[in-house]
């Protein structure tokens, strides 16, 4: 609990400063993994590709597959060989760009280019195809806009019902899992107000919830030995309780039991917010964070665009 709180707060007062420049959007790339979408070594090129086209018109997305994804599929058109030495291969292709609701296996956007490549090599003459594919267009940019309409269309119909859905589950102690649905709701959507304070709602029950299990391990491990190595194992568990926690004062009223019989031989002492630090804003962030980590934790779902083609 710990690690996780740590990592969520980084990355989530990360996510904040990018929010300047950047609005979050719950949209994931993805290259196909096969040979004849994309040749060997290309699958990294093109999601990085990706991931600039997003940046580059203001979206920060997910670093994890989700319902929503941006991705592309290749058709050759034409291919030379220009005579060397060394010989080269000239070829054009298009690229069909699909912004795609993978659940629903729908289309939300979509737009072609032509790119043309040069190498000695099949695989060269891709990859430099690739590094040519504009990402600063009034074409590109209307095919993100696009899309991202339809996501924020999305979550205003399907709000309501999400947040419900939360609610059961943080009523089944299944925080994370809830967590993880309210932090998907974007900035743009009209549920947004109402999915952050769901959120740090849930977030409360959560931290609470971990506080109760954790303060009754420490007295467990207290109970069990009163002495210096006792004192280590509470402390474990102590560690995990957050000052905003409902037990917390339980858990100081333990700590100073401890301390009082271990002196100084216990080096440890109860976590505490700094004074200055906007807790309302760290609750935010750490509530997403947790969110994050759930979705990003799941196992990977095998996620196919061969449904493109029988929708074109």
């Amino acid at each position: 609990m710990k690690k996780i709180f740590s990592i969520f707060v980084a990355a989530l007062m990360s996510a904040t400063m990018l929010a300047v420049e950047t609005q979050y959007l719950p949209i994931s790339v993805y290259a196909a993994d096969d040979s004849e979408s994309f040749p060997q070594g290309a699958k990294a090129m093109v999601e990085n590709k990706l991931t600039q086209l997003l940046t580059r018109n203001g979206i920060a997305g997910l670093d994890y597959m989700g319902q929503f994804i941006l991705t592309v599929t290749t058709t050759p058109l034409d291919k030379d060989v220009i005579p060397g030495p060394p010989a080269k291969i000239a070829e054009k292709m298009e690229m069909n760009l699909y912004i795609v609701d993978a659940y629903a296996k729908t289309i939300f956007s979509s737009t072609s280019l032509t790119v043309k490549g040069l190498g000695e090599t099949e695989n060269k003459c891709y990859l430099n195809a690739i590094s040519h594919m504009p990402l600063q267009s009034p074409q590109m940019t209307k095919f993100i806009e696009e899309g991202k309409a339809k996501i924020i269309e999305y979550y205003d119909h399907e709000g309501e019902a999400l947040l419900k859905r939360a609610a059961y589950l943080a009523g089944q102690k299944n925080y994370e899992e809830a967590l993880f649905i309210v932090s998907l709701i974007p900035q743009q959507s009209k549920h947004y107000d109402a999915a952050l304070a769901a959120g740090l709602d849930i977030y409360q029950q959560h931290i609470d919830n971990q506080c109760n299990i954790n303060l009754a391990a420490a007295r467990v491990a207290w109970a069990a030995e009163q002495n210096t190595r006792g004192a280590y194992a509470a402390g474990e568990y102590l560690a995990n309780i957050l000052p905003d926690a409902k037990c917390y004062g339980e858990a100081m009223e333990l700590y100073k039991e401890i301390k009082g019989k271990v002196l100084d031989d216990w080096k440890f002492e109860m976590k505490k917010y700094q004074d200055g630090v906007d807790i309302e804003k760290l609750r935010i962030d750490a509530a997403r964070q947790v969110g994050v980590a759930y979705g990003t934790h799941q196992p990977a779902q095998t996620t196919s665009i061969e449904f493109l083609r029988t929708l074109l």
